[in-house]
Order: C-alpha cells, then sequence, then structure tokens
C-alpha cells in the first residue's frame, strides 16, 4: 500500500519562472526528467530511456499542478504526485510543496530522488 509523504523546500524565485519549470514540457525536462512530451492531458515522462505517463489531474496556474501516474490510475489507486507552491509575502520566498505516495520500504528513496531533483531545480533557477 502506497502512503502520502510531504516535502517543502523555499525557494528565490519568480512565481512566474516557477510555473514555466512545473507546468511545461520543457521546463518539467530540465529537472525533472530527461525528456517530457504531452499529448491531451497525458504526460509522457522519459528517464534513461524508461517512459512513465501520468494524467495532468489538476493545474492551478501559479498554484500546483497535480499528477496521477497511468499505472496507479489502471490499477484504481486513490494516489497522485503534485507540485505546489506559495509565495510568502514578507520574504517573497517561495515555498515549494512535494506531495507523492510511495510503499513504506521506498519512501527514503522517494525523499532523496526528490530531493536531487529539487537541487536540481534550484541550480537551474539559481535559488
Amino acid at each position: 500500500m502506497k502512503e502520502k509523504f510531504e516535502l517543502e523546500y523555499l525557494l528565490k524565485t519568480s512565481p512566474r519562472v516557477l510555473e514555466n519549470m512545473i507546468a511545461s514540457p520543457t521546463g518539467l525536462s530540465e529537472w525533472f526528467a530527461d525528456d517530457v512530451s504531452v499529448s491531451d492531458d497525458i504526460y509522457h515522462f522519459e528517464w534513461d530511456g524508461t517512459i512513465e505517463s501520468a494524467r495532468l489531474l489538476v493545474h492551478k496556474l501559479n498554484s500546483r499542478i497535480r499528477f496521477i501516474w497511468m499505472e496507479d490510475e489502471e490499477d484504481g489507486l486513490d494516489t497522485y504526485f503534485e507540485i505546489n507552491y506559495q509565495v510568502d509575502s514578507m520574504t517573497s520566498m517561495v515555498a515549494l510543496r512535494i506531495i507523492d505516495f510511495c510503499t513504506a520500504e521506498d519512501l527514503e528513496n522517494s525523499k532523496m530522488l526528490w530531493d536531487q531533483q529539487v537541487g536540481d531545480l534550484k541550480r537551474l533557477l539559481g535559488a
């Protein structure tokens, strides 16, 4: 069974730039996957020659994007992964939140993978 977990990262960037990085295939392929393509509401993510597909569930401009892996959808799982963010009006820092699901034994690996990917995003943004 997959369990929900959340991670939060602080970034110094503009919401407009961040929106492009999390919602466009070009932006996602710079930090999240090796390559990303979209056909209707299905995003195809490629890592090391392996393609995984996810359906776009929600995209709220300047707020969040949520996907469900096609494999999980076919298995009837109520799981997803979401990238959302809010700007702190006092500091102008952006709080980036990741919500994902994994099995208990995969939790540490999943967290490390997100840390690595968000680290790549931070480097790209200079944040």
